[in-house]
């Protein structure tokens, strides 16, 4: 399993490399078969926020979905317990599901709160390894993110299920059902809301697209 880490301004000295390669062989124990985890450092310099200036997101990259966790402390070193805290919790929960779809047993509830990310500013047309390309909107300091993923048709309960593995509070899919595209989204507790596209792809029709709230 191979292991990448990179900073965001900041630097990342050797020292911690090894200590997270060390800390993340936990993770080859649960998910055998993951190919990459990828380990971003972050620093913020605002000093107002000293008790959370060190940001750890940790993403597995598996055949099956993504799995993400992340977390901020005063220290890197804290950062990164707290995050693998969460990404080994969620990694747990996937491997009970893959074998409770094989027993066919129903799972108990997944609790995952979402982070609070924050997506910094990059120039225009700048783009990354990964495929995400960035934009500004002509001559304003608007910066559009795009970015395509490859998607599988599945149902609401999975969309569900992996917008829970990667900590965020919505996700967007197409269901298998309908072949709409659709994005699930987390309202509060237990209570989850899905808004589908009614678009002349999905069902052939001249109408023009609207959205519905589920």
């Amino acid at each position: 399993m191979e292991i990448v880490v990179a900073g965001r301004h900041t630097e990342v000295l050797p020292k911690y490399r090894a200590h997270v390669e060390q800390k993340l062989a936990k993770v080859e124990q649960l998910a055998p078969r993951a190919q990459r985890v990828d380990v971003l450092v972050s620093r913020e310099a605002n000093p107002r926020q000293s008790e959370s200036r060190e940001r750890v997101e940790l993403t597995v990259v598996d055949r099956g979905p993504v799995i993400r966790a992340e977390a901020c402390a005063d220290d890197r070193y804290a950062a990164l317990d707290l995050a693998l805290g969460k990404l080994l919790e969620r990694l747990r929960r996937s491997r009970d599901r893959r074998k409770a779809h094989r027993n066919h047993t129903p799972l108990a509830p997944v609790d995952v709160r979402p982070p609070e990310a924050a997506d910094e500013q990059v120039p225009a047309a700048a783009s990354s390894t990964d495929g995400t390309v960035e934009t500004t909107l002509g001559d304003s300091p608007v910066v559009i993110r795009e970015k395509v993923h490859p998607a599988q048709p599945m149902t609401v309960d999975d969309a569900l299920y992996e917008m829970e593995l990667v900590g965020h509070d919505f996700f967007l899919f197409v269901d298998a059902e309908t072949a709409q595209p659709s994005v699930a989204y987390r309202r509060h507790g237990w209570s989850y809301g899905v808004i589908k596209l009614d678009t002349p792809v999905a069902n052939g029709a001249e109408t023009p697209a609207h959205a519905a709230v589920g």
